[in-house]
């Protein structure tokens, strides 16, 4: 079989799994097998004319294993050390514990309380070495689901520390017994913040917040720091960014962006200036390829919240 006969084939192929022919385009614009002005209609197999022609053309110049190998198989170098070390802040070593609480919808009111007066309780008090960042309930996503996102300062030791305690306190114990009667279900994730991301402080309100959440292939962290360590700089104009984080234990490979917004109009407008800033289309070009899915929640603090 022919050089082209098998390009030709995994062209197609690529078609398929897109919904445009747009985004064939920008991928082989951005390979440089062909010039911008290149892409004109016309019949596939016809040599010299249309997207067809072009490529049966450029395909005598490339072997289909390279032109292959660039389409649709991603090379990621190796690392010479652990992306946690990489990719978080080395001069602090703060541990973050996300918890998704689903609630039994009659509970729900019963649930924030229980949860405001534990979560005040272990702020103010100092032997504890943790302290809520912000608490929500999902408005768009889940339903009647919370989700609280904790900070230990000093990491693994405090986590470790602040978990024996808890265990020996009675009233903490009780708590938990009550809690359970309330939820159907919960999970949570140890996480790592981004380095090149604010660190989550009190903000007043009112504002919504969207927690978008992307699992990755495994092995393209790095690369998703790196693009994201450029693309941030386009996100911050309304002090939108919240904070980034990458899993440590849980999910694996899963990073969770945190935004705060006045209201979805707002969110609206700010997603679409991005846009028009030069850079953010090209780091979600490539930082798309490695996300296997993803997933946006939309979330409204509990009164008790410190992100108003």
């Amino acid at each position: 079989m022919s050089c082209y006969n098998v390009c030709y084939k995994c062209y197609i192929y690529y078609c398929q799994q897109h919904t445009t022919l747009h985004t064939t385009a920008g991928l082989l614009l951005k390979l440089g097998r062909v010039g911008p002005g290149q892409f004109l209609d016309g019949r596939p197999d016809a040599a010299g004319s249309g997207v067809g022609g072009t490529l049966s053309s450029g395909l005598k110049k490339y072997p289909d294993t390279a032109l292959c190998r660039s389409m649709f198989v991603h090379e990621v170098e190796a690392r010479k050390d652990a992306h946690s070390n990489l990719l978080s802040k080395s001069e602090t070593s703060d541990l973050y514990k996300i918890q998704f609480h689903n609630v039994k919808p009659e509970c729900l009111e019963a649930y924030n309380n229980l949860e405001a007066e534990v979560q005040h309780k272990l702020h103010v008090d100092q032997d504890y070495p943790c302290d809520v960042v912000g608490s929500w309930n999902t408005w768009y996503g889940d339903q009647d689901q919370a989700v609280h996102l904790w900070r230990y300062t000093g990491g693994y030791p405090a986590l470790t520390e602040c978990l024996t305690k808890l265990n020996n306190n009675k009233e903490y114990r009780d708590f938990r017994m009550e809690r359970s009667k309330m939820l159907v279900s919960r999970r949570n994730q140890l996480l790592l913040e981004f380095s090149f991301w604010n660190e989550p402080t009190p903000r007043n309100g009112p504002n919504i917040y969207e927690m978008r959440s992307y699992k990755l292939k495994p092995g393209t962290m790095i690369e998703w720091g790196n693009h994201w360590a450029r693309a941030i700089k386009h996100r911050q104009e309304n002090n939108e960014a919240v904070g980034g984080f990458f899993s440590q234990i849980g999910d694996l490979y899963e990073v969770h962006h945190l935004w705060a917004y006045k209201d979805l109009q707002s969110r609206e407008e700010t997603r679409n200036s991005a846009w028009q800033k030069e850079g953010w289309d090209s780091s979600v070009y490539y930082t798309v390829p490695l996300i296997r899915s993803m997933e946006s929640r939309i979330m409204i603090p509990t009164k008790s919240s410190p992100l108003q």
